[in-house]
């Protein structure tokens, strides 16, 4: 029977390419990772049978996986889970708004930078932590002070950086945008902007975990819902399984608002090589 030449020649192309895929994985970061964490596992595991340490000092990764098992089955970690989230992913986008739009009236008009900049620099010195209490009595244990509590911890990473990032212009752009008789609006959207964007995507990215800690922190001072409630629940229980379940999902939540963050940047700073 007559072997078609072009089919022969690509079934080793074929080869070759699925061996260079499974190479790459095997060599890949994401591989070594999650080998590393097996590892660690393993060693915990072992670690917790032989020395016989009880459960609500160390709990065994074992009893984590079914402590989270049985909170995702029940739905119990879902409902919580998705309130922190909304409180969370509220808070920061507010933060991420208001601190993109004080920076940049800040940093292009002089007045503004005179008059609220040292309020600001002041609020930021705060400890948003020691005003959660307060927060909590002004607006309630539901979810509407817990995003208060997100959109302040969150704001001036965004804010410092966008000042920043406007601010450290080159002024050779600048004079040649006002030797073309542009106006103010044009030199910020065609020069400022975009000079600033990699500063703001830096504040946003530190943001974004403050405003989980923010969420977590005005869930422990005071929550009906969430995950930091569960943590306190457990805390109060000696349920450490449950705690470090907890645990597990937040930095799950982390690490895919992280993800999310780096996607963006490299969707809007697709022409920074160096940043992508």
């Amino acid at each position: 029977m007559a072997i078609d030449a072009s089919a022969a020649a690509e079934i080793p192309a074929s080869r070759k390419r699925h061996r260079l895929r499974w190479k790459a994985f095997f060599s890949s970061d994401t591989l070594v990772s999650f080998l590393g964490f097996v590892l660690l596992a393993c060693v915990w595991e072992l670690a917790v049978y032989l020395f016989k340490i009880p459960d609500f000092i160390l709990p065994a990764p074992s009893a984590i996986a079914l402590s989270l098992y049985r909170g995702l089955a029940s739905g119990v970690f879902v409902y919580n889970f998705l309130v922190t989230a909304f409180q969370t992913l509220v808070g920061f986008v507010i933060a991420a708004v208001i601190g993109t739009a004080i920076g940049a009236a800040v940093a292009q008009f002089s007045i503004i930078e005179r008059v609220v900049y040292p309020w600001l620099v002041a609020l930021q010195t705060l400890p948003k932590i020691a005003l959660a209490p307060l927060i909590i009595i002004w607006a309630g244990y539901g979810i509407s002070s817990k995003i208060i509590i997100v959109a302040l911890a969150a704001i001036f990473p965004v804010l410092v950086n966008t000042i920043m990032g406007l601010k450290s212009c080159d002024q050779g752009k600048l004079d040649l945008m006002r030797s073309l008789g542009a106006g103010r609006w044009e030199t910020f959207r065609t020069v400022r902007l975009p000079n600033a964007l990699p500063f703001i995507f830096a504040g946003l990215n530190v943001a974004i975990v403050l405003a989980i800690l923010g969420s977590i922190v005005g869930e422990f001072v005071g929550s009906k819902a969430g995950l930091g409630n569960l943590i306190l629940e457990a805390n109060f229980q000696f349920d450490v399984a449950r705690i470090f379940a907890v645990l597990v999902i937040l930095g799950v939540f982390g690490v895919f608002l992280s993800h999310l963050m780096r996607m963006a940047q490299r969707h809007f700073l697709f022409w920074n090589k160096a940043l992508t």
